[in-house]
């Protein structure tokens, strides 16, 4: 009896499969179903079909690959090689590439990150910022090789030499552009004076353009604080990066037109404009000329002399109706005057002593009594005329 371990026979069944050509590259159709996706980046899931189901597995090295979101009750075509898993004793495929079956991968791809991204509010109109019409200084990040760059700088440098452009050489298609488009924006976003960034290239398949429909290209896009044009493809083509950006152009060189504005087109804009303001302000100089003319015609301005003659006699005659006045009131108040100044002379003590009375002080004080004198006291007598020094010989008083 030839007694075999359970090991042994696993290993026998797969050195048999192993050895089998036609499970060694294997395409298999199915419904993916059980899809886990774990931290360490491998995949497990079963696919299936109305009979049958086939355990998988798709490692990390082989499906970072992949433009899309595996899901469960996706109908995908694996590419792998049937083995059998030695520990648990089942077998599997192990899937090196996965294609998603009637529709491309990549255009699963894309319509799962433009999902994911607009419900995050990346396309939202509000977060997009104005393309400054007349820019002094303007970023292009594309390859420059090829009709794309060559179109972009010769209609910038036709439509309005006056802004300055700056060239930053990316690499645009391939496994390292959408790194490399991430550091042309941010280089570029970090340049102050730098008003308006165009990011694109020329066309070409959805594989070639697909660099610009990568997540990380998006997300430099949306956190870029200058306004971005995206001019990727031709006019057909849509990318994530057209969504995302401030302005979609159809193709770089209408990227470069919405960029700046015809400096021809200002130049007659201006002239026009010029033309008009001149216009205009002749009309209102003709204007007040006609209504300065009718002021002139209809008011006391068109008999100027004649007006200024009235307006002088006028004057002469409330001058002289004013002097009149004066005269008689200075008259009557230099009557009042004389009035006022005979009475007060009447009460004055100096028209006293002019009908020969007199006043007689003692120490500067009027005698006005008999008991306010006393023998020898010396007086003084105030007369008209002027005033006499005594010295009292005798008091007599009245009996």
């Amino acid at each position: 009896m030839n007694v075999l371990t359970v090991s042994q026979v696993n290993s026998y069944i797969k050195a048999l499969l192993d050895e089998i050509p036609p499970i060694k590259n294997v395409y298999i159709t199915g419904e993916i179903s059980n899809f886990k996706h774990y931290p360490s980046g491998h995949m497990y899931f079963t696919l299936k079909d109305s009979k049958s189901q086939l355990k998988c597995v798709m490692f990390s090295s082989d499906n970072y690959k992949l433009k899309f979101r595996a899901e469960n009750g996706m109908k995908v075509i694996c590419f792998g090689q049937i083995g059998v898993y030695e520990r648990d004793g089942v077998y599997q495929l192990y899937v090196r590439d996965m294609q998603v079956e009637g529709i491309g991968s990549l255009t699963i791809a894309f319509e799962q990150l433009k999902e994911k991204l607009d419900k995050e509010g990346l396309f939202s109109p509000e977060y997009k910022k104005p393309i400054p019409k007349y820019p002094s200084k303007i970023g292009v990040a594309t390859s420059n090789m090829g009709a794309a760059v060559e179109d972009i700088k010769n209609i910038l440098s036709r439509r309005f030499p006056l802004c300055e452009v700056i060239i930053v050489p990316t690499v645009v298609q391939g496994d390292s552009a959408p790194e490399d488009i991430v550091k042309s924006i941010e280089f570029l976003d970090k340049i102050e004076d730098i008003d308006t960034i165009i990011v694109g290239r020329g066309g070409g398949s959805i594989e070639d353009l697909w660099a610009f429909n990568t997540e990380k290209v998006a997300r430099a896009v949306f956190n870029c604080k200058k306004p971005i044009i995206s001019a990727v493809g031709h006019e057909t083509d849509f990318t994530i990066c057209d969504f995302v950006a401030d302005l979609r152009a159809p193709t770089p060189s209408a990227a470069a037109e919405l960029a700046v504005p015809n400096i021809e087109n200002e130049t007659l804009m201006i002239k026009n404009m010029s033309a008009a303001i001149e216009a205009s302000v002749s009309h209102i100089i003709e204007l007040k000329e006609e209504k300065l003319q009718n002021i002139k015609n209809n008011s006391v301005l068109s008999d100027f002399e004649s007006f200024f003659e009235s307006l002088d006699k006028n004057v002469m005659e409330t001058f002289e109706k004013l002097r009149g006045l004066y005269k008689n009131i200075l008259s009557s108040k230099e009557n009042e005057l004389k009035v006022a100044a005979n009475s007060l002379n009447a009460l004055s003590p100096l028209a006293v002593l002019g009908r020969g009375y007199s006043i007689t002080k003692k120490n500067d004080n009027v005698i006005k009594s008999i008991s306010d004198i006393s023998i020898n006291d010396e007086i003084n007598v105030i007369i008209s005329g002027g005033q006499i020094s005594a010295v009292v010989n005798e008091v007599t008083e009245n009996e």
